[in-house]
């Protein structure tokens, strides 16, 4: 039996306790880091192959004092989310018809299944040739990019709606869009919110390759640009800013999704 008079956890307890769970979870990134400023301190390495950790953080210090990190940012996470909104407006709208009629399926899916184990960066110059070097070309790419998985995992989603509760709504006279709405959408969103989360990594991957190529503001701009002109440790900066941005961004969003999935527990 449990004892009911053991003292609730203090608050000090608590908090030590999710520390060192943090430490634990994170110790390979840690360790990393370590180990990275270790081997560019002992010259293992050249310098411009892999600077010291603390010389790249301190030109992220750098850049972000000058403006240059956060308004490149911001032009990097506005195309990225523009694109990515849509994507997620219109694929899923997509999948959930392509489930729920047959003609649609027989006119988009042969159109689905070619272009989605296509490269997404060969886009680019055609992106480009539509509608030149400014936001607009980025936000299509992603758009385009990010709209297939999304309405695969809707059409998936959609495709595994428990008939009986279909069939069981239709008994009670629900109509098509009440149906869609009630039984169709919850049931899809597992399927649906995979497929978002394959997306929004997908939106770094081409919001960076674009930025490198065909840009003159951004985050993958500011890495070619400063590669280029010699400068590895900030050059590293932005790159680990990246890395940090893609992290935070799945992070957020697996807390999201769970929150949303909550009813089927």
């Amino acid at each position: 039996m449990t004892d009911a008079t053991a003292p609730a956890p203090s608050p000090a307890g608590a908090v030590t306790g999710a520390l060192i769970r943090g430490l634990t979870r994170y110790a390979p990134l840690i360790i990393l880091a370590v180990l990275w400023e270790v081997v560019a301190r002992l010259g293992l390495v050249s310098g411009s192959s892999l600077p010291a950790l603390s010389s790249v953080a301190a030109a992220w210090v750098d850049l972000l004092r000058s403006g240059d990190l956060l308004a490149n940012t911001w032009a990097s996470l506005y195309r990225g989310g523009a694109g990515l909104a849509l994507a997620i407006v219109i694929g899923t709208a997509l999948g959930v018809f392509m489930a729920w009629s047959r003609p649609v399926n027989a006119l988009i899916g042969p159109i689905v299944e070619l272009f989605y184990p296509m490269p997404k960066s060969a886009l680019i110059p055609v992106t480009v040739i539509w509608l030149g070097f400014g936001d607009g070309s980025k936000i299509l790419l992603i758009f385009l990019g990010c709209m297939l998985p999304v309405t695969i995992g809707a059409f998936n989603g959609a495709r595994s709606a428990d008939r009986t509760l279909v069939w069981s709504a239709r008994s009670l006279g629900a109509g098509r869009l009440r149906m869609l709405r009630d039984v169709v959408l919850p049931s899809a969103l597992p399927e649906l919110l995979g497929g978002i989360r394959t997306a929004l990594a997908l939106t770094f991957i081409l919001l960076v390759s674009s930025e490198l190529i065909v840009a003159r503001a951004g985050l993958g701009y500011l890495i070619g640009y400063l590669g280029a002109d010699g400068n590895y440790e900030s050059m590293f900066a932005v790159v680990l800013t990246v890395a940090f941005l893609g992290f935070a961004a799945d992070r957020l969003y697996q807390m999201f999704a769970a929150r949303v999935l909550r009813w089927q527990q």
